[in-house]
């Protein structure tokens, strides 16, 4: 059992404890893209478990709130373009996490090994939010600022949980050196002995993590190659309306593929072993709408070799919708399909639908007239001889259905999006550095191919084979290694998370226990003088 600390640190004051939380929170939410300064993500972690350390129970609710608060209003400013209440109702929900995280701070830090649990208990919270309530929305874990650095190849080693863990741990030790040295020492920041130990520990941990960017070890084997081709078709308009022009845009993704289809028998191009198409590349049900129907079909025979198309397909319940990547065969047809694991709530569908007047309340909900349901798909999809693991859209922010498709035999990646709503804010770079983390942590090229952008070719190594810019009708053709075998990140990547979550229970539930014998202590001390 984790032990209380021989002596608890007096907290600073509010008016210097507040401002350190914003501060956090705002210097965290740069870390990720546009800005992408790596370094801001363990600054900030530092910044705010000095700003935790010590606190009552009560106040580290307050400064909990005030951090997150300050990092998910700016990080996630792009949801303006969904509208203002929808901005402010999810930047203001995930606000609220921030009330778990102050408590449990401002307990753990009572502890002994108080960086350990603190950084445990980061990557608890990360957990939590990114699977509640309605599936969570675990956008912006601190591994997703890690591309492009020195610490992104421990993805592979450690999984997403585990390179978050190690940036929360790298936080804390930051918090633990600089507590030696803020004034007054003796009262405000107190260190014990056992937190020097845990820098030492932290230290050889961060070159262990930064070893594999040094030695380049394989985790996976060579399983051959298929040739892939990515179409990116555009949204004609300002970009963001693809119900408006579902026609163009599916008679665009039909061109452009027939297009491709000349150069092949020009002996221009090389012939795919598939095409991607990408998410609402047809935003009408292609098996009973007769006008996408014949377009996807004259394109699909034109090339020769199946597309995987990106279609939102009629549920048996006609209040239902099914958002899918369809394996189009030209000789067969539809055959394999992979459905969105996580629709986003009351985006995709309304919780509680029933419980709800639309018309009076939530006006903006009309907006969404038919539920999205949940796939179940685990296994990978068979497309020409090889075995794909798919997300779709937000899907590739979570860790469940890629880490089942590649332990099922995965040996490439695909992502298929629309993201037209949010074309012109930075959601969509966001997004894309998740997918490049995606290829490093699974070993796998990962092809991605988004209406308006962006969609490219990644290796394995989290490089970028080939880009299409935002805004423009493209065609990648790529030769994309396969891969057999599992990396050690996707295989304990989610067992690091669980123990973060019972090691967070455990530590936040024995210090709460010391608090309240501490206050006990004191009332009958107090009683008996």
């Amino acid at each position: 059992m984790p032990r209380p600390s021989a002596t608890v640190a007096p907290h600073l004051p509010l008016a210097a404890s507040g401002p350190l939380a914003v501060a956090a929170g705002v210097v965290l939410s740069l870390a990720y893209e546009p800005v992408a300064f790596f370094w801001f993500a363990p600054l900030a972690v530092a910044a705010a478990v000095l700003a935790h350390r010590g606190a009552s129970l009560r106040r580290g609710a307050l400064l909990g709130l005030l951090f997150n608060a300050a990092h998910w209003f700016t990080l996630i400013w792009w949801m303006r373009v969904v509208g203002p209440d929808a901005y402010l109702a999810l930047a203001g929900f995930m606000s609220l996490y921030g009330i778990v995280f102050g408590i449990g701070m401002a307990a753990v830090t009572r502890l002994r090994w108080w960086p350990m649990w603190t950084a445990l208990l980061w990557l608890a919270v990360e957990v939590f939010r990114g699977d509640w309530p309605f599936g969570g929305f675990p956008w912006a874990r601190l591994a997703f600022a890690t591309v492009d650095t020195p610490v992104a190849p421990a993805l592979a080693w450690v999984g997403t949980n585990g390179v978050s863990l190690l940036i929360a741990v790298m936080g804390t030790a930051l918090a633990t050196y600089i507590a030696r040295f803020v004034p007054p020492r003796p009262t405000i920041f107190a260190t014990s002995t056992h937190d020097l130990r845990h820098l030492a520990v932290v230290g050889g941990v961060v070159l262990l993590a930064c070893l594999p960017s040094v030695v380049e070890i394989d985790q996976t084997t060579d399983a051959g190659q298929v040739r892939v081709a990515a179409i990116q078709a555009n949204v004609p308009g300002d970009g963001v309306d693809v119900v408006g022009n579902h026609r163009e845009i599916t008679a665009s993704f039909a061109r452009l593929t027939r297009e491709l289809a000349d150069r092949v028998a020009a002996g221009r191009e090389q012939r795919p072993d598939f095409v991607l198409w990408s998410e609402n590349s047809t935003a009408v049900d292609p098996f009973t709408d007769v006008l996408a129907n014949v377009e996807l079909k004259s394109a699909v025979r034109a090339i020769g070799v199946p597309v995987l198309v990106g279609g939102m397909v009629d549920a048996p319940d006609s209040s239902q919708v099914l958002n899918q990547g369809i394996v189009w065969d030209p000789l067969t047809g539809p055959g394999d399909r992979y459905t969105k694991h996580h629709p986003v709530p009351f985006g995709e569908y309304i919780p509680y639908r029933r419980h709800l007047d639309l018309t009076d309340n939530f006006g903006k909900l009309r907006m969404v007239p038919s539920d999205m349901l949940s796939g179940t798909r685990t296994t990978p999809l068979r497309i020409n001889g090889a075995l794909v693991a798919e997300a779709i859209c937000f899907d590739v922010a979570y860790d469940d259905e890629l880490v089942d498709q590649l332990r099922g035999g995965a040996q490439m990646i695909v992502v298929q999006t629309s993201n037209a709503m949010f074309i012109h804010s930075h959601q969509i770079e966001q997004q894309w550095a998740m997918s490049r983390l995606r290829a490093i942590e699974s070993g796998r090229y990962v092809v991605v191919a988004a209406i308006n952008g962006i969609s490219g070719v990644i290796a394995p190594d989290g490089s970028v084979v080939s880009l299409a810019p935002p805004r423009t009708q493209a065609t990648l053709v790529e030769n994309v290694n396969l891969a057999s075998g599992v990396t050690l990140g996707i295989r304990v990547g989610p067992a690091v998370g669980r123990l973060a979550m019972g090691g967070s229970v455990v530590s936040v539930a024995w210090a709460l226990l010391a608090y309240r014998r501490r206050a006990t202590s004191s009332v009958e001390s107090e009683v008996s003088a």
